[in-house]
């Protein structure tokens, strides 16, 4: 008995030690990197998504929802409203305070583009029930139409 309790020890300490890597983020210079494309059309969807991002959403600029998103807005997150006005709303509602918009996005791995989708990754982090924090990966999708941000997906759930 005593010997299956030293093997599972072992088998317990050598599953720590190959823990999944943190996800980290892309460095400014390689987000610009990702923004280029040899598709004119798929370089300007992620330019609009990335700077709606940048400005919006992570600068807190009510005022740009109105560049970026076209006003029938489709929005899938179950805990946000659809509509750029509802959209705008439910940030308003949630305290969104304007900053200095940074020349990159805090927290982004990677932007990708096919046909009118463009789709960020992001690092998120969490807190196990043991307390110890961890990272892992967030996806947001749009589509993009005639220049504007038309649909929203990404991968919340209801709390």
């Amino acid at each position: 008995m005593r010997l299956l309790a030293s093997i599972f020890v072992l088998l317990s300490l050598g599953a720590a030690a190959n823990a999944a890597e943190p996800v980290v983020a892309s460095s400014p210079d390689a987000q610009r990197a990702m923004l280029a494309s040899d598709d004119p059309q798929l370089a300007a969807n992620k330019r609009l998504v990335w700077n709606m991002w940048r400005e919006f959403l992570q600068g807190g600029d009510l005022a740009a929802a109105d560049k970026y998103l076209a006003p029938e807005y489709h929005q899938h997150n179950p805990n946000a409203e659809t509509g750029l006005e509802g959209v705008k709303a439910y940030f308003r509602a949630a305290g969104m305070q304007k900053t200095e918009p940074k020349a990159y996005i805090d927290r982004l791995i990677a932007i990708t583009a096919e046909r009118d989708l463009v789709t960020l990754a992001l690092v998120r982090e969490g807190v196990d029930s043991n307390g110890v924090a961890y990272t892992t990966t967030w996806f947001d999708m749009f589509r993009v139409a005639n220049g504007k941000i038309v649909e929203h997906w990404d991968t919340a759930t209801k709390p």
